[in-house]
């Protein structure tokens, strides 16, 4: 429980030299004033630095850095100071080894913390050889400044946009091909989006492109169903990107911060791209979900597979299988796999992946998994083998408790957030299962998410 205190030991505005101690699960830096703490940006432990307090709160405070007195060994120059505005690259002055550390750090904490479970072994983090270029996404707002379109990223916490053409973290033919139909609109003279007004037409640029396969999507974001002169824009579009095999428009019409809309508009092509995921091919809609970290999904997968040592007899439950990216491998080496997706969209994709794969075993239902698994437990599916890759929130209550009536021999539980991860695993535990070792795979370097794996064994 935090601290409160009846009088911060600080004044805003106030100037002091601190030291600081420890990073935050957001990449903040930690200055302690008599016992109070200040989070600061771009503070790496063990530093000095001249502050200045921004915020005062009951139990924490904000600083900025005035002056850096000393450096961090584990500094490293700033690739693009962008990338920290933006907060698309919080982590860019620290040395890679040191993420690696930081984010196996976080699992330990939360694991000391939240599951109270300190004696559960957190294995080093799982990094990549070169952690620049891996995104296969980006959704990149369009703005107009000077009468020309620019596209970026929102400053941290604003809705000011600081223009930007190379993300550093995405593939570098994506941000090529985003100024390219930036530019090609620009031409046919299509107006920005003011979220202001509620005037202008084009929100967002998306594209996707296939890590294996060299496919690319392009996802044109409207304000209007209109894109004038659309006979124009897509030949120019193909002709200056030839591996483009899908162009979409997507219309959303409403003033707020979502990027999608509920109307999808084919232009070219069909509304799919393709990749290659371990060794199987998959279709994928612009809606689809689909880990944007290809080099690092295949070894997040395996994990999860082995994690699961099927022998090719055991009936397994796939939740939140999405476009069926695990359950196509896990069929291949199980008896029968169940999968549930609540995004009818996705279902339909991973049938038709199911289908191309050539693998029968599995069965698809739409649904969100605490309602499907609560019907499964009743009807008495049965499983040996629980697979789990839940959103950041992490499982529902009530899919733990069905989960616990079916009672799987095994479950590997996939997270993209250690806290909730955290937080389920001491429920599993509660509830009859032993918790093993937990391996983290960073699928962001250069951000403060990270990615783990854990398998749970029933207790006889």
């Amino acid at each position: 429980m935090k601290k409160q205190y009846t009088v911060a030991p600080v004044i805003k505005n106030e100037k002091m030299t601190v030291t600081f101690e420890d990073l935050t699960s957001e990449g903040m830096g930690v200055a302690k004033v008599e016992g109070y703490p200040l989070f600061v940006a771009d503070g790496l432990p063990g530093e000095r630095a001249t502050i200045k307090v921004t915020k005062v709160g009951k139990s924490f405070g904000f600083a900025r850095i005035e002056e850096r007195l000393s450096s961090s060994p584990d500094r490293i120059p700033t690739r693009d100071v962008k990338g920290t505005r933006v907060g698309t690259m919080p982590l860019q002055n620290l040395r890679y080894s040191a993420q690696l550390a930081f984010k196996k750090n976080n699992v330990e904490q939360v694991m000391k913390r939240i599951a109270k479970m300190p004696e559960v072994e957190v294995k080093p983090t799982i990094g990549m050889e070169n952690p620049w270029g891996y995104r296969n996404k980006a959704q990149i707002p369009v703005r107009q400044k000077d009468g020309k379109l620019v596209t970026g990223f929102f400053r941290t916490n604003t809705h000011e946009l600081i223009p930007m053409e190379n993300f550093q973290i995405q593939d570098p033919k994506i941000d090529e091909a985003i100024v390219k139909v930036r530019d090609i609109l620009q031409e046919f003279n299509v107006k920005a989006y003011d979220e202001k007004k509620h005037t202008g037409n084009i929100r967002h640029i998306m594209i996707r492109r296939g890590y294996y396969t060299g496919e690319m999507m392009i996802v044109l974001v409207t304000r209007t169903a209109k894109l004038f002169p659309q006979s124009k824009i897509i030949p120019a579009i193909l002709e200056a990107l030839p591996e483009v095999v899908s162009i979409v428009q997507n219309v959303n019409p409403k003033q707020n911060n979502v990027i999608l809309g509920d109307e999808t508009i084919v232009l070219h092509g069909e509304d799919v791209y393709h990749d290659k995921l371990m060794g199987h091919t998959f279709a994928i809609s612009s809606r689809s979900f689909y880990q944007v970290n290809p080099i690092q999904t295949e070894k997040l997968y395996k994990l999860a597979i082995e994690a699961a040592q099927l022998t090719g007899e055991e009936t397994v439950i796939d939740a939140y299988c999405g476009i069926g990216t695990i359950s196509l491998s896990l069929a291949e080496k199980a008896k029968h796999v169940y999968a549930m997706e609540v995004v009818p969209d996705a279902v339909k994709m991973a049938e038709m992946n199911a289908a191309a794969n050539n693998i029968d075993n599995i069965t698809f239902e739409i649904g969100a998994a605490e309602e499907v698994m609560p019907k499964w437990a009743a009807e008495g599916v049965k499983a040996d083998v629980l697979v789990v890759d839940p959103p950041r929130k992490g499982l529902e209550p009530a899919f733990i408790e069905a989960a616990l009536e079916i009672a799987p021999e095994r479950i590997v539980y996939v997270s993209c957030n250690p806290a909730t991860m955290a937080r389920d695993l001491q429920l599993f535990h509660e509830g009859g299962y032993s918790v093993g070792s937990i391996q983290p795979v960073d699928l962001f370097p250069q951000t403060l998410h990270v990615e783990s794996v854990v398998a749970l064994t029933r207790n006889k």
